[in-house]
């Protein structure tokens, strides 16, 4: 039991370097900044924050692993990356890291290897909290890199350069 309790707590402390890193690229921006689309794809940085909310943290953790309604889900397509002009950035924010402390509680309560309340909800073939805690510690450190560079077009903020 304690090597799975080491290694949760392992797993949990990347994923909290990841979810730190996504908040360290909003720092510095302005409001404009973080509601404008840099990309073809037309996501912004603060938009990116609200799919990481919704479809990371609260969805793979309060629903999959927990078995809690999906009833926050926002109607339409794409509509978890959609944040309203008057919504403002800092609710967002709060709102992420809100859903990860609801998130590290969930997985604070459980074993590595038990399996998720609900796992007809995800996507694929999810066995126990630890495949889940990996599949968003992955999604998470993706789309902190999405963030990397949309901050280096955004404001020329470099995170790690190469010489």
């Amino acid at each position: 039991m304690a090597d799975l309790d080491r290694e949760r707590d392992e797993l949990l402390s990347w994923l909290t370097a990841k979810r730190e890193h996504v908040l360290a690229q909003l720092d510095g921006l302005s409001d404009e900044q973080l509601r404008r689309p840099v990309l073809p794809s037309g996501w912004s940085c603060i938009g990116l924050v609200r799919h990481l909310t919704l479809s990371d943290e609260r969805f793979w953790f309060e629903v999959v692993v927990a078995g809690r309604p999906l009833d926050f889900w926002p109607e339409g397509d794409g509509a978890d990356w959609i944040v309203a002009a008057d919504e403002s950035v800092a609710d967002v924010v709060q709102a992420y890291r809100d859903a990860i402390a609801a998130s590290n509680a969930i997985i604070a309560a459980r074993r590595l290897d038990e399996p998720p309340a609900d796992p007809g909800q995800a996507p694929g073939d999810f066995p126990d909290l630890r495949s889940v805690v990996v599949h968003v510690l992955v999604e998470t450190a993706t789309h902190a890199g999405h963030l990397d560079a949309t901050r280096e077009l955004l404001d020329g903020h470099q995170r790690l350069v190469l010489d």
